[in-house]
């Protein structure tokens, strides 16, 4: 799923995935990176696909066009281009939304981190890059928040609280 391949978003998939009979095996490597850089919405495409999804390329970038540079970089440097690839947490992927899409979708493969910034070091990249990964993986609960309503009832007790007598199904009558 990257610009400039044969598969570069979600209706070059689909076209692929009717080519091969929706094979199961036609998964996804999903790079929000390269969404943003193509200005798709690469959450919408978790919700749309997240059961295709395999790999996960954690890779930051930002698109910050002007006057003079849009989408296509217009020949400059990594640096001088409106779309670039930056390290973790110094882009625009919103990584906290991309780790919960992927969760709810059931995803639980690797989260890798691969650099490409066009100002950090790699070895910069790499310190502080997965730390960032790690403070945004996801453990996923198999409890529901409300399971307590699930537990057992104490019935006497709620009769007492709730004015029922013992037997009596009906509220008691109040006295005016």
């Amino acid at each position: 799923m990257h610009p400039g391949s044969d598969l570069y978003d979600g209706a070059t998939y689909e076209m692929f995935l009717d080519a091969v009979g929706n094979h199961p095996a036609a998964c996804l490597n999903y790079d929000p990176s390269h969404f943003l850089l193509q200005q798709l919405d690469y959450l919408q495409f978790i919700q749309i696909y997240g059961k295709r999804i395999r790999a996960f390329h954690v890779k930051d970038a930002e698109f910050r066009p002007t006057g003079r540079v849009g989408v296509y970089g217009g020949y400059q440097s990594w640096a001088g281009r409106a779309g670039r690839f930056r390290s973790l947490g110094d882009g625009q992927v919103d990584f906290k939304r991309v780790f919960s899409l992927l969760t709810e979708a059931g995803y639980t493969g690797w989260a890798v981190l691969e650099w490409e910034c066009c100002v950090k070091s790699p070895e910069q990249g790499a310190r502080e890059g997965a730390p960032f990964i790690a403070s945004h993986i996801i453990e996923a609960t198999e409890v529901a928040f409300d399971d307590f309503a699930g537990a057992g009832t104490y019935v006497a007790r709620n009769r007492r609280i709730l004015g029922l007598a013992d037997g009596d199904a009906s509220p008691r009558k109040r006295a005016r």
